[in-house]
């Protein structure tokens, strides 16, 4: 029965909402500050006169952004990373979140605890790298994707999904009507993992797509860097100089690189904003089961 609420329930309900909007401004409205910088004049984001629109309509940063070559191999390499590392990750994590949900397998329990141990100690920079050298990985595609193959928190997020979301009836069923390991997790558990297998993909390819310590470490060729590589360059060299400009008018090129930064964020996020909606509907069943249930 609808009920009337109260004048404590309503000024709550006003509180949540104006609290909620100021939420939604901090968090919005850098990015909308970059997106109007990006199209801006220089003058004017140098100048602190942005505030709530564009000053001096202004594309020649996007232009000069989709015109030069390393972004360009920069976008390629960062999509290679990004599809191959997140195909690796998916398939080592499902295997092993299925392998430990699984109540019949054996010292489960322990090898949950040693993976779970992870999170806390790691065994550092130094000795990472050193086992990718040797192996010799250093300067190849497969240095960004095998160090990071499977994320732990990501792995036992999935595993408690497996064990709280899959009935274990069902495994049981197919498991009597003949059915391996191997076809009761394709046939049975993975078309039930909709929600939680997007989720997975979509902290994985955000961390792809924003990887840039990995290609520092690893990577000394320039026809490998990812395009985070090429916007840190601008970043710290604030000028065209660090995507191939030459030296004559270096007074345009500064003031022009102010906003080519910001028009070079975007570039780089866009994708990645451009298929969370597509995830979106996934994203809070799949975590909030996955995290909190098992």
């Amino acid at each position: 029965m609808w009920r009337k609420k109260s004048n404590g329930d309503k000024i709550f309900d006003i509180m949540l909402i104006i609290i909620s909007i100021a939420i939604i401004i901090v968090i919005a409205y850098p990015l909308y500050f970059v997106i109007i910088a990006s199209f801006s004049k220089p003058e004017a984001v140098l100048g602190g006169k942005l505030r709530f629109l564009p000053v001096g309509f202004n594309v020649e940063s996007y232009k000069m952004v989709l015109s030069e070559r390393k972004v360009w191999i920069g976008y390629r390499n960062t999509l290679l990373y990004t599809v191959l590392g997140t195909s690796i990750n998916l398939l080592l994590t499902i295997l092993a979140a299925y392998a430990l949900s699984r109540k019949d397998m054996p010292w489960r329990t322990p090898l949950t605890f040693i993976i779970s141990f992870t999170m806390l100690f790691g065994g550092g920079m130094i000795p990472v790298y050193m086992v990718v050298k040797n192996l010799g990985l250093t300067d190849t595609i497969w240095a960004m994707v095998i160090p990071n193959a499977i994320a732990t928190y990501n792995l036992l997020v999935m595993k408690n999904y497996f064990q709280s979301s899959i009935p274990e009836e069902l495994q049981e069923a197919a498991a009597i009507d003949g059915c391996s390991h191997f076809k009761t997790l394709t046939k049975v558990v993975l078309p039930l993992s909709a929600p939680i297998i997007a989720v997975i993909i979509l902290f994985y390819a955000v961390g792809h797509w924003n990887a840039f310590f990995n290609a520092v470490l690893y990577l000394r060729n320039q026809e490998l860097n990812p395009l985070q590589i090429i916007l840190r360059d601008i970043l710290l060299q604030n000028s065209l100089e660090a995507v191939g400009g030459d030296m004559s008018g270096m007074y345009e090129k500064v003031m022009q690189g102010e906003t080519m930064k910001y028009a070079l964020i975007i570039v780089a996020s866009a994708p990645v904003i451009a298929m969370y909606p597509f995830v979106q509907k996934y994203f809070v069943k799949g975590i909030m089961v996955g995290a909190i249930k098992g």
